[in-house]
């Protein structure tokens, strides 16, 4: 499942190092090469610091290139769900920030000769269920000034029942947006290795020591700061495995004989329906997300995902689907995103977490207020980004809720098995993990080569469970996901599973 922006990436994408080129010493290490970690480095390497990206498989191979890169302010229904947990203040804070990373990213985009297309957005209901979602964002984009507009009727080919208009937000290809960022941190002296992984970090006499992995390298270097802009933190101090919610949802890009939607859109009733389009060669290519689920919890997502695309088609008659990929998000239980210290009074190990599906405003956002941590010059809105804050009290029943539903997937995960003794995977493609508890095996066949595992995820002894979407092991505890051969694919855990017997 390869995204739109990345498909052609293998024979395009410039050079990097890899850990056979890691240094001993550097100034500020950046862990992540996205839009968080990147931006975070060239801001960090303007200001003269000496700044180290280390990416564990290549740039924007998760987040970043695989988002529906909408530029935008209005968000769904964020604006209103913050407000009503968090407050205006904080509400106006969030909103502050979004908008000077928006402002950051489409200047810098400019600069750089980065396309970018100038659309509307839309939070629309798509029946009367979520027409009171759609009034309430409508309420508390008024409230905080933004010149959002309500439009009882749009120009599309689905149902539609009332939605806030934003006009003048973007979107873009974001790939050759994170080529602009690579040319001028490298330009700039700074350095970028890829498939150079950090696997442990302690502290030393100069600092940090940190452990990282290439393809033929275990190795070690000092470093003053670490950036982690991971997606989820790769270290389990400050819990943030437990601050945030691992959700997976996938997007479908057609080839439209008709009128493509123009408008970006979001549906704010379920199930959620996303649209954009993306220029590709001199035409149109429409892209329709959705499907979401929580990570390792969905029995079957590829069901979801069918239905998604049976709904374009219905819609859009003749569409044929060109590229479908999956991305991972993760939601903070309070509302508001974790950028700061990893833990209070922490000033070496920084985080960058909790974007809830919004990784493009908030991802600059989050760059603009850690490299003004690190620089002395913090924005003032930072506060709605805060790592530790005592209004997150106000997310403990969240918090609570879903520790409590990990709780539970553990302990499923290792008797649940016990029902698939000596079932296999043949003929077909699949996976499963069965076996007693005292010898669980995951099994799997992917395009006629099989695979055996131990289904134990690295990170804190969760039992995989099988995507049939991604065609990829999961943890439901908190969202590793691992390739069929165990390869990992992202964290929080750090390597892969163990081979089975």
């Amino acid at each position: 499942m390869t995204s739109l922006w990345l498909a052609d990436r293998i024979a395009t994408s410039p050079a990097s190092g890899t850990a056979e080129d890691l240094p001993g010493v550097a100034d500020v290490v950046v862990a992540g090469a996205g839009i968080t970690g990147l931006t975070t480095a060239v801001l960090l390497a303007r200001a003269g610091r000496q700044v180290l990206v280390l990416e564990a498989r290549t740039v924007g191979a998760c987040a970043t290139g695989n988002t529906t890169a909408k530029i935008s302010l209005l968000q769904g229904t964020q604006l209103s769900t913050i407000a009503a947990k968090q407050g205006k203040s904080l509400a106006a804070a969030y909103l502050d920030g979004n908008r000077a990373g928006q402002d950051w990213l489409l200047s810098f985009c400019a600069a750089a000769g980065v396309p970018v297309q100038r659309e509307d957005a839309y939070s629309f209901a798509q029946s009367e269920r979520g027409v009171a979602a759609a009034r309430a964002e409508f309420e508390a984009c008024r409230a905080l000034g933004l010149p959002a507009t309500w439009e009882p009727h749009a120009d599309v080919p689905f149902d539609y029942h009332g939605g806030v208009r934003l006009a003048k937000q973007a979107q873009f290809d974001p790939m050759p947006f994170l080529d602009a960022l690579r040319a001028e941190l490298l330009a700039t002296g700074g350095q970028l290795l890829e498939h150079t992984r950090v696997q442990r970090v302690s502290s030393s006499r100069h600092g940090l020591r940190l452990e990282v992995d290439g393809p033929h390298r275990h190795a070690e270097l000092q470093a003053t700061q670490l950036v982690l802009a991971t997606g989820i933190p790769i270290l389990d101090r400050g819990g943030y495995f437990a601050r945030v919610k691992p959700s997976r949802s996938y997007c479908m890009a057609f080839d439209v004989p008709g009128e493509v939607t123009s408008p970006m859109m979001i549906s704010t009733d379920s199930p959620t329906r996303s649209l954009r389009y993306a220029p590709v060669n001199g035409s149109e290519l429409l892209l329709v997300g959705g499907a979401g689920h929580t990570v390792g919890r969905e029995k079957h997502p590829i069901d979801a995902l069918a239905e998604l695309e049976s709904w374009t088609v219905r819609h859009y008659p003749g569409a044929t689907r060109t590229h479908l990929w999956s991305a991972q998000d993760y939601a903070p239980v309070d509302e508001l995103p974790y950028v700061g210290p990893i833990l209070p009074e922490n000033e070496t190990i920084y985080v960058a977490t909790g974007f809830n599906k919004w990784g493009m405003t908030n991802g600059a956002a989050a760059a603009l207020a850690l490299a003004g941590r690190l620089l002395g010059e913090r924005p003032n809105w930072d506060r709605a980004f805060a790592s530790w804050r005592t209004s997150e009290l106000r997310g403990l029943p969240t918090a609570l809720a879903a520790n409590l539903a990990v709780g539970v997937n553990l302990a499923k995960g290792w008797i649940t098995p016990t029902a698939h003794i000596g079932q296999q995977c043949l003929g077909t493609d699949g996976g499963v993990v069965s076996g007693p508890p005292w010898r669980l095996q995951a099994q799997c066949r992917v395009d006629g080569v099989e695979h055996r595992l131990s289904p134990v995820c690295p990170h804190l002894g969760g039992i995989v469970t099988w995507n049939d979407a991604d065609r990829a092991w999961e943890c439901p505890l908190h969202g590793s996901r691992f390739a069929p051969d165990g390869t990992l694919l992202e964290g929080p855990a750090t390597r892969g599973l163990a081979a089975g017997s």
